[in-house]
């Protein structure tokens, strides 16, 4: 999996640390510390956005709409940033803002992290030992995604009975709440909708995720999924995902762009990519997601 890398940057954009922000709004989840880390939360600045690494406690920061505008539907959104990173900027609190704007009830999801070096030298190091090999399109096997995603699926999970359980205060409908994911967050997404059980999104979004073939269950939710023709990381992957979705016929829309390369995000660029929050919004709404409850 990869880090988020937009292609109005450089990637050589250099890392900037930052304090750690207050986030008074995050709600620590109840899954606990990570087993066996040490290194403490850490952040910094990069292409022009904030992100986390070193996230041993998982939180939930809610981003709700004017009740005046609320529609009932929810959504966790899930950040990317290889599982060693959150991209909480780009991918996470503009994304949860923007929905919070359409009378959507958005909840960023900080999910723990691999444990990374606590320096930042040490941490660049091992981002471009990651990056070496980040050419070739990496495989999603569900089942072996799930037992190496075990912690991040668990606070996805934490964070739909969290949602669920204050659904009333928050004005949230607990059978329109969905999922969206960017990069790893998109395959914790996957992960997350596959694994079934409690958690259950009611729909999910692959933003320049992983499109690997999955065996795709009787009751999966529909999906929504969104790639660039020039990513440098899933563009030769395939599109099996989309594939075996549609032949175990369940709802799929996948919008493959021209440019936009990995990592677009919320970013406003000139390419079509742009569009593709507008697109999920519009795609949500024909599901019957943004009529507000009776």
């Amino acid at each position: 999996m990869c880090i988020a890398i937009p292609g109005a940057y450089a990637q050589n954009d250099k890392m900037t640390p930052i304090a750690v922000p207050a986030q008074p709004d995050a709600i620590p989840l109840d899954t606990g510390p990570l087993p066996g880390a040490t290194a403490q939360e850490a952040w910094h600045r990069q292409y022009g956005s904030v992100f986390a690494r070193n996230v041993t406690v998982a939180t939930l920061t809610p981003f709700l709409p004017d009740p005046k505008r609320a529609t009932g539907a929810a959504v966790v959104v899930a950040p990317g940033g290889g599982f060693r990173t959150l991209s909480m900027e780009n991918e996470g609190w503009d994304v949860a803002r923007a929905l919070a704007a359409k009378g959507v009830a958005a909840f960023v999801l900080k999910y723990r992290l691999n444990p990374t070096p606590a320096d930042m030298p040490g941490f660049e190091r091992s981002m471009q030992e990651m990056f070496s090999g980040a050419a070739r399109p990496p495989r999603m096997e569900p089942q072996e995604a799930m037992k190496n995603l075990a912690p991040q699926i668990a606070d996805a999970r934490a964070a739909f009975a969290l949602i669920r359980r204050r659904a009333a205060e928050w004005h949230v409908d607990r059978d329109r709440i969905g999922m969206v994911g960017f990069s790893a967050g998109g395959m914790l997404t996957l992960a997350t909708a596959l694994a079934g059980e409690d958690a259950k999104p009611a729909f999910i979004g692959d933003i320049y995720g992983p499109l690997g073939a999955v065996t795709v269950p009787a009751d999966a939710p529909p999906l929504f999924a969104a790639l660039a023709a020039d990513d440098p990381f899933f563009a030769k992957g395939g599109i099996g995902l989309i594939d075996n979705w549609r032949a175990a016929g369940r709802p799929a829309e996948f919008h493959l762009f021209e440019q936009g390369g990995h990592g677009f995000g919320m970013y406003q660029k000139e390419t079509t990519s742009t569009g593709w929050f507008d697109a999920f919004v519009r795609w949500i709404g024909m599901h019957g997601m943004l009529k507000p409850a009776k």
